[in-house]
Order: structure tokens, then sequence, then C-alpha cells
């Protein structure tokens, strides 16, 4: 037991670090092939947010884990909205941007229905991924002919990642390494408490995993609301969620198909749409209520839930 939650320790710092390092040489190699500002912004430096529950997720369904990388996607959905935005909103009221209410959150919210059709009825095939995939480039295309946001979130990558392309590109392969061995080592240890404790992959994606993948999303938005950057949280919090529902939850589908238990999958993928439309409602609402932010009532609610359902998810396990 004590090697493996030194594996998982292990594993969170390295994937941390090297998904840190992946964006900086990922940027810089991309400008370096002439790649436009918006189009880095949306793919480099979103995927690069999404790395680590992209490569756990993908280590995971390799190693016939699929279970786990689905409660990663699932559960990281979850961490971000009822944990990473809650505190983020205790430290300071989120404004609401206009390009939010009208482009981001109706196609976070499209998204999340189209999948939830496909993962419903408690499978995933090679089918249902390349259908998650495809609706993730209409999206991703849908945000760039829509808007320019990002502008402000990649000029502050930018500023950190002006490499030289022979550095650029050393990064850009020593971090990939590192994601891959720590994504590796993770997972070693989170199948390893799941089997020594009794407790099914899919609780242990949910959590252990999930809460850790989505450090560096906690550690960026409280960042950001410290130094009075708080209006980008809301929509880093929307584009991530939108490529762990459509890339991560793809990938268990293409690399190894799981066939998941029909009444856990609905309470939690039901946890995280009950979350996803209720933030939208607070955002929607309080537009409506003409109040330009969303408030410290809010983000109370939504950490009181993530410990409601932490502590939902602890007395199922103790049960079985």
């Amino acid at each position: 037991m004590l090697l493996f939650s030194f594996a998982i320790i292990a594993g969170l710092v390295l994937l941390i670090w090297s998904a840190d390092k992946f964006v900086s040489g990922a940027v810089s190699t991309a400008l370096n092939l002439g790649m436009t500002p918006i189009m880095v912004g949306l793919t480099v430096v979103a995927l690069g947010t999404s790395a680590p529950e992209l490569i756990v997720s993908a280590t995971a369904a390799l190693e016939g884990s699929s279970e786990l990388a689905v409660g990663n996607a699932i559960g990281s959905n979850i961490a971000n909205i009822a944990l990473v935005l809650s505190i983020t909103i205790l430290i300071s009221a989120i404004p609401i941007k206009d390009s939010v209410l009208r482009t981001e959150f109706p196609i976070l919210l499209l998204a999340t229905l189209a999948a939830t059709y496909f993962v419903w009825d408690a499978e995933l095939v090679a089918f249902d991924g390349i259908a998650l995939l495809a609706i993730l480039i209409v999206s991703l295309v849908s945000l760039a002919l829509m808007q320019n946001k990002v502008a402000d979130d990649f000029d502050e990558v930018k500023e950190n990642a002006g490499l030289t392309p022979r550095k650029a590109y050393s990064i850009l392969f020593i971090s990939i390494l590192f994601l891959l061995a720590s994504s590796h080592i993770l997972v070693w240890g989170a199948t390893g408490i799941a089997r020594e404790l009794g407790v099914s992959e899919l609780v242990i994606g949910l959590t252990i995993v999930a809460l850790g993948t989505s450090l560096p999303e906690l550690a960026a938005s409280v960042a950001s609301a410290i130094k009075g950057h708080h209006d980008l949280a809301l929509g880093n919090i929307i584009g991530s969620n939108l490529f762990n529902l459509l890339a991560v939850l793809a990938i268990p589908a293409l690399i190894h198909p799981p066939e998941l238990d029909i009444k856990a999958l609905h309470q939690d993928y039901g946890v995280m749409l009950a979350l996803t439309f209720g933030l939208a409602l607070a955002a929607y609402g309080s537009r409506i209520l003409n109040r330009q932010y969303i408030g410290k009532i809010v983000g109370v609610l939504l950490f009181a839930s993530y410990l409601g359902y932490l502590t939902l998810l602890f007395q199922q396990s103790v049960s079985v």
C-alpha cells in the first residue's frame, strides 16, 4: 500500500511538471512552424492543459484499465467545476463575459449532450470515439470562427515560451517522455490501491486520479485569481471540460472499449451533467438579474457539492 501511495504522489508531481514543460515546448515549436496565435491557443495550449488527462487515460486504456480512463474524464470535469472553479470564485467573484455566454457555454452544453448520447448505454466503442473526436474538431473550428478568445491566455504562455527551435524540440521531446513515464507510474499506483482496497477502478479514476490531473487547472486558476485575471478562469474550465469530454473520453473507446457499470456511470455522469448545466444556469441567471459576475454563494454551493459527492463515493466504496 505504501509503495502504491508513493507511486501516485511521485507520478502526480512528475505529471504536473512535465505538462508545464510540454506547453512551453509545444507553443514554441508551433510558433516556429508558422502557426497563428489563435490556432496555437485553441489547439496546442488547450491540448497542453489537458495533457495529464489525455496521457493518463491513454496509458490506462493500453494497460486494460479503461474504467479508470473513463473515471478520469468524468471525475476531472466534476473536479474542474465543483472544486477548481469554486475555490477560484471564493477567492474572487468571476465576471461573466458576453463571449462566454454567446459561444463557449452553448458549445460546451451541446457537446455535453452529444457525449451523453454516446456514453449513456454504458458502452464505449470505436465508433463512439471517432464521433466524439469529430465533435471536438467541429467545436474547436466553431470557437475559432466565432471569437478571438485565448489571445489573453496565449500571450501569457507565449512570454514563457520564447525558445529557440532546437531548445523547443528538446523540451518537447523530453516532456513527452516524462509525461508517458509519470502517467505509467500514476496508473500503476492507482490500480494497485484499487486492488488493495477492493475499490473499483472507476471510483479511483473519479477521485484520486481525477483530482491529481486537475491540479494544473487548480494552480493556474488560483494564480489567475490572485493576480486579478480571475475572469479567465471560467473560459479555461469550459475549454478543459470540452477536451475531457470529447478527447479524453474518446481514448478508451478507440484503444480498449470498456463495459461500464451502468448504475455507477449514470450516477457519476449525472453529477457531471448537473454541475455543468447548474453552472450555466448560474451564469445566465446572473446576467438576467443584471449581475456581471458569479458570486461567492455559487462558489460555496459548488464546493459543498464536491464534498458531498466525495462523501457519497466513500460511503459506497465502504459498503461494498
